[in-house]
């Protein structure tokens, strides 16, 4: 691994599009992960199906535009690097599957929950939404460790496993530390983003589900140097990384006590850019290891497409990912207040109006 990034050096395209896959992936987790925070607490923060819905509506002007940063991830590696998007979906065909059945019902349960007034149609919805966004968030986990761990794979780039051979203890160990990550993650949101006993509840939920995404980060993420250590790639992945990807969750921990919830969240952000950072490092070059032999591992550059195809796409994104970003913000910015009771009333209205319930501004 470090012999080929030796011979290739690091500016190149290759590592160019790696680090902007890179980015956009961490931007989906830091985004969507509150978002999948949200959806699996609801059903135990509102006791009502009206405090469900004021919870939902928090991330209803979001959720799909959080959602974009997935789509422009799995595009990009489509395009930049073909043999690596292959073998993922062929290793990884049914746990990504599950995740896009996630997604769907995900999005169909926010959407269609105010269809009715019936209190049993939006309870029904809920717990779809709340499973729904627990599946992914525990898959994604799991997936990005077995990227780290190894998965597999022949001389030809061929995945040779099965189901189980993604289901190691190390990896379901990723899986329960997204899982939770998210969970707090979503907990810390909800107390920026409503008032009064929703939001004192969402506090004691980040004060129960934050010891344990910080002790779960902490197990997860020294496996993760034992491993590289195991296999001497330890150099690949800078001490104050992970190191401050671990401190984070328990620095949100103490943040979210002294009620200072707005700063526990920044904290819980930085921790999951920290994380999936910490991963992405121990892979580069390698963008999936190979458990078969090290030598079968998929590299950046004996997957990506060709130079001019790297170019075009360079250049695109150059001029189009700050508009992107721009858009984004300013969609934050419309939808900065804090979601109550009333505030919640008319976008019921719009949701069970002819025009449909669209959440993007």
């Amino acid at each position: 691994m470090l012999a080929a990034t030796a011979t290739h050096g690091y500016w190149n395209l290759q590592s160019f599009w790696f680090l902007l896959i890179a980015i956009l992936w961490i931007g989906y987790f830091v985004l969507e992960g509150f978002d999948f925070g949200v959806g699996m607490l609801q059903r135990f923060i509102g006791r009502t199906e009206e405090e469900r819905g004021t919870l939902v509506h928090t991330i209803g002007p979001v959720w799909d535009g959080n959602e974009v940063w997935l789509l422009v991830a799995g595009g990009a590696t489509f395009a930049a690097f073909p043999v690596w998007y292959a073998t993922l979906f062929s290793a990884f065909y049914i746990p990504l599957f599950l995740i896009l059945v996630g997604l769907i019902v995900r999005g169909v349960a926010i959407e269609y929950r105010n269809k009715q007034q019936d209190a049993r149609w939006r309870s029904r919805w809920d717990t779809l939404l709340a499973v729904s966004s627990a599946v992914p968030a525990l898959l994604w986990g799991v997936a990005f460790a077995d990227f780290v761990r190894g998965v597999p794979i022949d001389s030809s780039g061929t995945y040779t496993g099965n189901l189980l051979d993604l289901l190691v203890p190390y990896a379901l160990l990723g899986g329960l530390m997204t899982l939770t990550l998210f969970t707090f993650h979503g907990a810390l949101f909800l107390t920026l983003r409503v008032e009064g006993e929703l939001k004192r509840r969402a506090r004691r939920a980040a004060l129960v589900v934050g010891p344990v995404a910080a002790l779960l980060v902490l197990a997860f993420l020294v496996w993760t140097y034992v491993n590289a250590v195991h296999a001497h790639e330890k150099g690949i992945v800078p001490g104050i990384i992970p190191i401050a990807a671990i401190v984070l969750p328990f620095v949100a921990g103490t943040l979210a006590r002294a009620g200072r919830t707005g700063y526990a969240f920044t904290a819980t952000a930085f921790s999951i850019v920290l994380v999936f950072a910490t991963l992405f490092l121990n892979l580069y070059p390698r963008v999936l290891v190979s458990s078969t032999n090290k030598a079968y591992s998929l590299t950046i550059f004996s997957t990506s497409s060709s130079h001019y195809t790297l170019t075009v796409m360079s250049i695109v994104a150059v001029v189009l990912t700050p508009v992107v970003l721009v858009y984004q913000a300013w969609t934050y910015w419309v939808f900065r207040a804090r979601i109550t009771g009333e505030t919640a009333t008319p976008l019921e209205a719009l949701a069970r109006s002819p025009l449909g319930s669209g959440t993007s501004p």
